[in-house]
């Protein structure tokens, strides 16, 4: 059996040794993401998540396999659900990169209503609450000048990612650049949290996926994310229908509830949500034309950049 970017035979060598799994391995790719590869492993009696960065061009900061490994652990008693870790392997001689073991868990993303967005609304204050100190995350980035930082990020994966003229992009990094406002108190930030990362059960949350871009850093820019997500689901960079209606407006109201923060400078955190996701999809879009991507569905994604790159100048 040949599975893009696992080489089976060597990873069940490897997955048996670390007590993980036992015997011959058969793997199969989810369909949807458009970052790192994920893929359902299976031995004779049990079934794992493997999870491993994308084939081709990679950005310099990207796709830290150890990075989502140690953020998911950390969290694994807390109120935020995410999948048990059984394993992490930075020999790159096993599949051609590292990768992490993960727990199968049931559930789906699914359709946006209103009830599921309260739910993860209230998930994602529940995560800006925990003292990352208190789960041994005190260390796991640099909160001073986190929104500097964060804006010039993205300008330096933007040029790095150039394959065409996007219109606005330079002045929205402009105008983002010239007015950073003072963040508040840090917290563990997701990155890129939305409907897409997680997996749904019963209307509830039972795990948030993708922890690949987490930090120390200001919250609010994964409120503004996931409030640009909601507002519009069809930019859930994912392939999947998750159309609904929900008050975004309602689900800011329930994170600062919950949360205790001040939303007033939402508009400024949308501004960089747009930018940011303007420039991972154009990255995803750069891998494509070099014929790197795995999966269908890639050949449409650079048309979500324009219309992400001219609802950002609206807010900022």
């Amino acid at each position: 059996m040949t599975v893009p970017g696992l080489d089976l035979d060597r990873l069940a060598a490897r997955l048996s040794e670390a007590g993980v799994t036992h015997g011959p391995l058969t793997a199969e790719l989810i369909e949807g993401g458009r970052s790192n590869l994920t893929y359902v492993v299976r031995d004779a009696d049990r079934t794992v998540v493997v999870r491993r960065p994308p084939l081709g061009h990679v950005l310099a900061t990207a796709h830290d396999m150890g990075r989502e490994f140690r953020v998911m652990g950390a969290l694994r008693d807390t109120d935020v659900p995410v999948p048990r870790m059984y394993h992490f392997c930075d020999d790159v001689e096993v599949v051609g990169a590292p990768f992490y073991v993960m727990e199968h868990v049931e559930g789906a993303p699914t359709r946006l209503t209103p009830e599921v967005g309260d739910h993860l609304a209230g998930v994602l204050a529940r995560l800006h609450v925990i003292d990352p100190a208190a789960v041994g995350l005190g260390d796991f980035g640099r909160p001073e000048g986190f929104l500097d930082r964060q804006v010039k990020r993205w300008k330096r994966q933007l040029d790095a990612s150039r394959s065409r003229e996007v219109a606005g992009i330079d002045e929205l990094f402009a105008r983002l650049a010239g007015d950073v406002p003072v963040s508040g108190a840090p917290a563990i930030v997701h990155g890129d949290f939305k409907l897409g990362n997680t997996l749904i059960r019963d209307g509830r949350v039972r795990a948030v996926l993708d922890w690949e871009m987490s930090t120390l850093g200001d919250p609010l820019t994964d409120v503004a994310l996931f409030l640009l997500y909601s507002d519009f689901p069809h930019l859930d960079v994912g392939g999947l229908d998750l159309g609904g209606e929900v008050d975004v407006a309602a689900l800011a109201a329930r994170y600062a509830s919950e949360s205790g923060r001040d939303v007033s400078r939402l508009g400024w955190y949308v501004g960089l949500a747009c930018f940011k996701l303007a420039v991972i999809t154009e990255g995803i879009h750069f891998r494509f034309t070099q014929g790197l991507t795995v999966g269908a569905g890639f050949a449409d994604i650079g048309d979500i950049v324009a219309p992400l790159v001219e609802r950002g100048l609206r807010e900022v």
